[in-house]
């Protein structure tokens, strides 16, 4: 086998997956077809269609494009079908039916933005910033009934600075992601379809850490943690979804705040939400040391330097507390 008779499927939708793809189309890979997540309602009546990343790179260099709303439909099963595909290559995409991952001889491979079995679920990226670990990566694997959960051809490690936001280790993932998946597919060539894998059972981790979806609760900040924790969390949700605090002032009601970079501090704290102003500085008290506030947004606003922020508010800020 070689990669010029090699036909393969590719299924991802976000930004993340784009880049593995043009790894692909690049390096002469035969990507006979791409499936990615119908094109999204946008603007103020969501009366225009917004394709996904993956679809506008498979416009842009003549790619086929499936777009199904259900896996299981039996057209578009049908119509998978036709491409003949030896092999599919999942990045950032659903969960697929047993019907679609087991379609080609060779199966299916998923690129997991984490190290298997830790970190199994819909954000590994954010969970594993949020929980303060040093090290993440990812993993190639074949899909099997589970989530995240069949046998493992390859890891790649990737350090996660202290100052790191997810934003950072998305990139580097991102590349990451790449490189693995062009390594996973060598694997497969060398091996006629059938690569060497280990059993995720098989790899001692300790306790599993999982990676559920994030919604917006799951980003409230809880001032009752202790100052790494609460680091750890806003850094792990920077830029994007953003942890947020609900702001109360004496003389009107609570403000959202989205709280993007903080500074730990050697400061000792006081009631846990209590806010401390000085000069241009904004501390907020956690469970053990205060944290000082360095990028933030209001509600309706735009992201801005905690001085900026401080501009008109100061003296509101003296009795003000996060909760």
């Amino acid at each position: 086998m070689d990669k010029n008779n090699l036909r393969i499927v590719f299924m991802g939708t976000p930004e993340f997956a784009v880049e593995t793809l043009q790894a692909l189309v690049e390096n002469d890979y035969n990507v006979v077809a791409v499936v990615t997540q119908p094109d999204k309602p946008v603007g103020r009546h969501g009366s225009v269609l917004q394709p996904s990343p993956v679809k506008q790179y498979a416009l842009e260099h003549h790619l086929p494009i499936l777009q199904p709303v259900k896996m299981k439909d039996p057209d578009f099963l049908e119509q998978l079908r036709t491409y003949g595909a030896n092999l599919q290559i999942v990045v950032a995409f659903r969960m697929l039916p047993e019907a679609v991952w087991a379609m080609p001889e060779y199966g299916t491979f998923n690129v997991h933005a984490a190290l298997l079995p830790q970190y199994r679920g819909a954000a590994p990226i954010n969970w594993a910033v949020i929980n303060g670990e040093t090290t993440t990566g990812v993993t190639t694997f074949m899909l099997d009934h589970d989530i995240d959960t069949g046998r493992i051809i390859r890891k790649k490690t990737f350090d996660i600075p202290d100052d790191a936001d997810v934003g950072y280790v998305y990139d580097g993932l991102m590349h990451l992601s790449s490189e693995i998946c062009l390594e996973t597919l060598d694997d497969i060539i060398k091996a006629d379809g059938h690569p060497a894998t280990t059993d995720q059972a098989d790899v001692d981790t300790g306790q599993l850490k999982p990676a559920p979806k994030i919604y917006k609760d799951t980003c409230r900040i809880d001032w009752s943690q202790t100052a790494k924790q609460v680091y750890d969390f806003v850094r792990g949700l920077s830029p994007y979804p953003g942890a947020w605090t609900m702001l109360q002032m004496t003389d009107g009601k609570p403000l959202m705040l989205k709280i993007y970079r903080t500074l730990k501090t050697h400061r000792p704290s006081g009631h846990r939400g209590d806010i401390t102003v000085e000069g241009r500085h904004i501390f907020i008290d956690t469970a053990d040391q205060q944290l000082e506030v360095v990028e933030l947004q209001m509600e309706g606003k735009r992201r801005m330097a905690a001085s900026d922020f401080l501009n008109g508010l100061k003296d509101k800020l003296t009795t003000a507390h996060v909760e």
